[in-house]
């Protein structure tokens, strides 16, 4: 610190500050000073600055005869003499009306001229931020509690600012929130952050969290970006981009695990306003920025790596704020503050949720919390409506702030037009543990007072709002209670949305991981389709496609990325355990469903003994398009490092046939036994086990199908309704193939597992798997702690009736 440095009493820089000073300097500041002393090292850049104490706080309420007048007013909110509405303005105006002392004046003065001078102006434009002593505690986040203000510059501007900042720290919300969380009014100070602004105007600004926030899955981290200064993401006034990143592995720098990018709205941004008293000003963005993303991928994989050091370096999961300059093009960290909602609940269970009826979707948006909460629907515009705000309904309103906490607590579940999954209503939701869904565009203008609804958080990342009051149920599953097992049990997982929901499980890995609905749901064009877009005739559709993949100058570019982005979010959850991704088994009349696809697929009399699987894989019809999956598999484990990843080949139906499909594998990047490369062959086709030994020499495993192999078996069509009796796996025909497919594999030397429905539907017939000796059995999440318990009971018959052995 400069020798012309003002009395430390009053102003501390940042970089004398640590963490243990949160009783001088509040949780915002000592954490900014943190960052400043012990992460620069690590590349983690912090604008530079400094903060008022708690002591200039308390010397700035004695001077102005403060104390007792607040007491006052406090002793009367809590004695019911007065709305808190009152209370707050009151205690506001005591501070807005005070006067600095000359020696606090003096020192928050010369450090500003300080600060100018570091950075190299006259007048340097800063942030303004209050730092409460009892805030980004680990155990209350008092999250947009009090006020920021951006882009103050001049001595002038600075004051106002800094005495406004003290008035915040009795703005209703506040004042409500430490009622709530039993903190003493008069005991809690405030400090200000004096901060150099990052030219985020000129760029875009975020927020980043070191834990899902939803699912609480530890091992991502989030980070939302939008253009502009970063107060439009924290409120909650933009729907902004959203990338996770996959910690673990970002040590490697020559890997990219990126596991999804969505490209959000971003309509609007907040920019410096010219002219005029307002500093800051809301401008619309243009198409441009619309449809681009405002990180690159080695922007984001900057800030992931910031975020797993700051956590690493504090020891929790952490909520940071970011911003990048746009005039110099560096990211800064501004803000870092303990997670305190998602990474607090119990490890040891899973609540889940489920409908036990489907009504019709009104609307989706991204799902915050995992419950569903059912009621008639409140739309409020405004903060001056709450009143009239009842108890258990459904709140609907464009987007929420800190004034709308206590009716926020009042709701059974909420809905927002506007926002993200780190905007304020997103977190205060949490916090709360009330259901939300927010960035839903249009609930507003959708839904109306009194309308009977069912808000469904439970089917991923997005929910979904249902017209109607729907019957569900919840479960709580206790992970402690699941036994251990010899063989190894893992789960199917199709949505990659839903992956994170069950990182709790202790599954050894995923059994299947199914390719097409990833294609159906998140890609939805056919692959031959941006192959060979001249072939699509339908004008409709060709719009939807070009849609769909602007920003690609290879439109097949499109299917490769968004298609290894699904993958390595089902991978994630689970590494390093396998992760068996099917190769896509879509039948004709499927594929023809996907945008483009009636161009390219035949129409076939039975599409489920047709053309599909790999069958198409080698033909030339589909053999461009088969080059693509491939394509996008080599990615999920080379470029992004999920090197877990097996790929599995299903309806194989001859050796032969097997040999043609390895070959083209092999000439798109996935050679069996390359980079420790597992291939496995679904076992479904009766040939599957009448040729076992032949399959196995060309292939490191078998996963019975037990579906397709019941089909094929007793000759019965399982989607036939007339044939449902007859649809079986536990008929004896059915169970010697599956007894048969065991003993070959193992005889083989090859691993065998069972990633069909049968485990999960029927107990009895795990235990018969387990009593043949399979090596692995994939469940459905939701039946996953029961079915384990029934293969941990088998297991401990047969090792009883064998002394000596060993059940685990």
């Amino acid at each position: 610190m400069p020798a012309s440095a003002p009395s430390p009493a009053y102003v501390a820089w940042f970089e004398n500050l640590r963490n243990e000073d949160v009783p001088r300097v509040g949780g915002k500041n000592a954490s900014l000073g943190e960052m400043v002393q012990q992460l620069a090292s690590r590349g983690v850049r912090v604008p530079g600055g400094f903060a008022t104490t708690a002591g200039a706080y308390r010397a700035y309420v004695e001077t102005n005869g403060i104390r007792a007048a607040l007491a006052q007013r406090m002793l009367a909110l809590k004695d019911g003499k007065a709305t808190l509405h009152e209370i707050g303005e009151a205690a506001r105006r005591l501070f807005l009306d005070g006067q600095f002392p000359p020696d606090i004046a003096d020192a928050i003065r010369d450090a500003y001229r300080e600060l100018s001078r570091r950075v190299g102006v006259e007048l340097a434009s800063v942030a303004v931020r209050s730092s409460a002593t009892a805030e980004d505690l680990p155990d209350a986040s008092f999250a947009g509690q009090q006020e920021t203000f951006l882009n103050v510059r001049g001595e002038r501007e600075l004051m106002d600012a800094c005495r406004r900042c003290y008035a915040s720290l009795f703005t209703d919300r506040a004042i409500a929130y430490r009622e709530a969380k039993g903190f003493d009014h008069m005991e809690v100070a405030l400090s200000i952050g004096v901060q150099r602004m990052v030219r985020s105007d000129l760029a875009g600004s975020g927020v980043m969290f070191s834990i899902d926030t939803e699912s609480g899955f530890p091992r991502a981290a989030v980070i939302n970006a939008a253009w502009g200064l970063g107060e439009t993401v924290v409120q909650g006034t933009v729907d902004p981009d959203k990338y996770v990143v996959f910690k673990p592995l970002l040590s490697d720098s020559t890997l990219r695990p990126i596991i999804e990018k969505t490209r959000g709205a971003k309509e609007i941004k907040l920019v410096y306003a010219s002219g005029g008293s307002a500093r800051t000003a809301t401008r619309q963005t243009t198409q441009k920025e619309r449809q681009s993303f405002v990180l690159s991928d080695q922007e984001i994989l900057e800030l992931g790596r910031w975020a797993a050091a700051i956590e690493a370096h504090y020891g929790r999961a952490m909520d940071m704020e970011w911003a990048k300059d746009g005039e110099t093009g560096e990211l800064h960290i501004v803000q870092a503050r303990p997670e305190t909602v998602v990474s607090a609940r119990s490890p040891g269970t899973i609540k889940s949720y489920r409908l036990k009826a489907r009504g019709r979707a009104i609307l989706t948006g991204s799902a915050i919390g995992e419950a569903i909460a059912a009621g008639k629907a409140v739309v409020i515009r405004s903060a001056d409506e709450i009143a009239r705000f009842p108890d258990g309904a459904i709140l609907v309103t464009e987007m929420t702030d800190p004034d709308w906490v206590p009716i926020m607590k009042k709701a059974a579940g909420i809905i927002t037009d506007h926002g993200a999954t780190t905007s304020h209503a997103a977190i205060v939701s949490r916090e709360l543990g009330v259901p939300a869904i927010v960035g839903t565009g249009q609930g507003t203008r959708r839904l109306r007072d009194g309308q009977e609804l069912t808000l469904s958080c439970a089917e991923g990342e997005q929910g979904v709002v249902y017209e109607g009051l729907l019957p569900f149920e919840a479960q709580e599953l206790d992970l402690a209670a699941i036994p251990p097992t010899r063989t190894a049990m893992m789960v199917n997982i199709a949505s990659p949305a839903s992956a994170f929901r069950w990182w709790r499980l202790p599954a050894k890995g995923v059994g299947l991981a199914r390719l097409e609905f990833i294609v159906s749901n998140f890609v939805r064009v056919h692959p031959m389709a941006l192959l060979q877009p001249e072939r699509v005739q339908d004008a409709g559709q060709r719009r939807q496609i070009e849609e769909l993949t602007r920003g690609y100058a290879n439109p097949a570019d499109y299917f490769v990325d968004t298609l290894a982005l699904g993958v390595a979010k089902l991978a994630a959850p689970f590494h390093p355990h396998p992760v068996i991704v099917r190769l896509s088994d879509f039948k004709t009349n499927e594929y023809a469903g996907l945008l483009g696809g009636a161009a390219f697929e035949p129409r076939e009399e039975n599409p489920m003994l047709g053309w599909r699987g790999a069958s198409r894989y080698y033909d030339e019809r589909y053999k461009p398009g088969f080059a693509l999956e491939c394509r996008a598999l080599a990615k999920v484990r080379k470029e992004m490092g999920f090197s877990n990843l097996l790929v599995m080949v299903p309806f194989c139906r001859t050796p032969d046939e097997a040999d043609r499909v390895l070959a083209v594998m092999a000439d798109n990047g996935l050679t069996r036994g390359a980079d420790g490369l597992q291939v496995y062959v679904m076992c479904e086709v009766p040939s599957n086990v009448i040729l076992a030994e032949e399959f196995a020499r060309r292939f490191d495993g078998f996963s019975i199908g037990s579906n397709d192999l019941t089909q094929l078996v007793l000759g019965a069509d399982r989607d036939s309704a007339d044939l449902a009796k007859l649809f079986d796996e536990r008929n004896e025909a059915v169970k010697r193939f599956v007894a048969e497919a065991i003993a070959r594999a193992q005889g083989a030397g090859i691993k065998v597992g069972i990633c069909g429905q049968a485990p999960s539907n029927y107990p009895e017939f795990a235990g018969f798997l387990v009593e043949q000796g399979i090596d692995s059995i994939s469940l459905n999440p939701d039946s996953f702690v029961t079915a384990v318990g029934h293969v941990a009971q088998t297991e401990q018959r047969i090792a009883s009736s064998l002394p000596g052995r060993s059940a685990v």
